[in-house]
């Protein structure tokens, strides 16, 4: 077999591929054997046809087609090996010449992985966060909890304020005509929420139990009643009852009710040491990251563009999915996001290319250093995999077998050694 590359351009490369004629003839014989052990044709046994009867039933062409089909796969891995490329999207073949008593010759153009030049990665010169946590963080946890533990109760003789729950009924109009959707009954609304047109709440600021109070508002210009968008409306509201959280007090009684402890102090001190943990932990990833980036960016390489729209690919199945055990369907999504397909792509374009380029880096700091794992490595790899999928490393195992991605799995691993190396040799 003689193969040539043709550079295109940095990533693309176009293989031209000649077969001998002698492989082809066989390659025909057994894609004559082939088809005719396929076909049913009247007066014969499977099998057992006259190549020249199978040819005027098919089609000589079904049998060249055929015969391409189990000459040029080991061609094209063949080339690929020869040639030293490492291909990251499929060939677009181009058959030139595909004709019995003739080489087979066919051009592959491939995008292949790009090389890349490594910067300084280590012994890198990266800050990391120092944790402080004062008494006004542990405060605001105190009040969160407050907040979270309140009662709603009916206040009387007073005015509605930012917080309130108001139980109203109210009727829109438009032109001085009710509206689909513009009237309600004892509905609760919390003064402040943002869950109604905006202005609503704020004339809603001051009102009484037992007033009527007339609101004017004008609907959004995207609002998804195309009727309304735009429009102006009033509202005639009645207030019926006005609630008011009622925070419980800080005390000793409090931490029992909504903690093991037995006292406010202990209660502050358990909170302290968790805000503190999720500092260091938040800390320690951006630490991290920043690291990686560092590295990422000291390397030179340019990423192909079909790279990034496969990695896009990947991002959006994984929102698929997440969305899925959610109740949701990516459609809905987008129409409750107003994006479409494209808008949801180039979303994600910037944080593929990233992803791509920093995988493309870690995998050559695997190559450099001579990284390798361990079964026992990836054993740990899979058991994580299991606990966030919340099943068992044996079913983690079977799926990975039964989709062929254990070498993704390997590299995922090696990539995740490479990354540590770099975040370790930090000065």
């Amino acid at each position: 077999m003689k193969v040539t590359a043709e550079k295109i351009d940095n990533h693309k490369t176009v293989l031209n591929l000649e077969i001998p004629q002698t492989e082809v003839a066989k390659a025909m014989e057994k894609a004559y054997q082939k088809l005719a052990n396929q076909v049913n044709i009247p007066g014969f046994r499977k099998g057992k046809a006259p190549r020249k009867i199978l040819e005027m039933h098919l089609g000589k062409e079904a049998i060249l087609d055929e015969t391409f089909e189990i000459l040029a796969p080991e061609a094209y891995a063949k080339a690929l090996q020869e040639q030293d490329i490492d291909p990251v999207s499929r060939p677009e073949i181009e058959v030139v010449t595909l004709e019995e008593n003739q080489p087979l010759i066919f051009k592959a153009t491939v995008v292949k992985k790009p090389t890349v030049t490594l910067g300084e990665y280590k012994g890198l010169s990266v800050a990391k966060t120092v944790v402080e946590i004062n008494e006004s963080d542990i405060a605001s946890e105190l009040e969160k909890l407050r907040l979270r533990h309140s009662k709603m109760v009916v206040v009387e003789d007073a005015e509605l304020t930012q917080g309130d729950l108001a139980i109203i009924d109210f009727k829109g109009y438009v032109d001085g005509v009710p509206f689909e959707g513009g009237e309600g009954k004892s509905y609760p609304l919390e003064i402040g929420s943002g869950s109604f047109i905006p202005g609503f709440e704020d004339q809603m600021v001051g009102a009484k139990v037992g007033e009527e109070r007339e609101v004017i508002v004008t609907f959004p210009a995207d609002y998804f009643v195309a009727d309304l968008a735009g429009k102006e409306a009033k509202f005639i509201v009645n207030i019926h009852d006005i609630k008011r959280k009622e925070l419980p007090e800080l005390d000793d009684e409090f931490a029992k009710e909504v903690s093991q402890f037995d006292t406010l102090e202990e209660l502050k001190a358990d909170i302290k040491n968790k805000l503190e943990q999720a500092a260091e932990q938040k800390a320690d990833r951006e630490f991290r990251a920043a690291a990686i980036k560092m590295a990422v960016e000291n390397a030179q390489l340019e990423v192909p563009e079909v790279m990034t729209e496969n990695q896009i690919d990947n991002m959006i199945q994984d929102l698929d999915i997440n969305l899925q055990t959610r109740g949701m369907k990516l459609e809905k999504y987008m129409e409750y996001t107003k994006m479409d397909m494209e808008g949801l792509r180039n979303s994600y374009r910037e944080a593929a290319a990233y992803n791509v380029k920093t995988d493309l880096v870690l995998e050559a700091i695997v190559k450099t250093e001579d990284l390798t794992y361990s079964t026992e490595e990836l054993n740990s790899e899979i058991i994580a995999m299991a606990d966030s999928y919340r099943t068992t490393p044996e079913e983690v195992a079977k799926a990975i077998r039964d989709t062929g991605r254990l070498q993704a799995l390997q590299a995922s691993v090696l990539r995740k050694k490479a990354a540590q190396l770099i975040i370790d040799s930090v000065a």
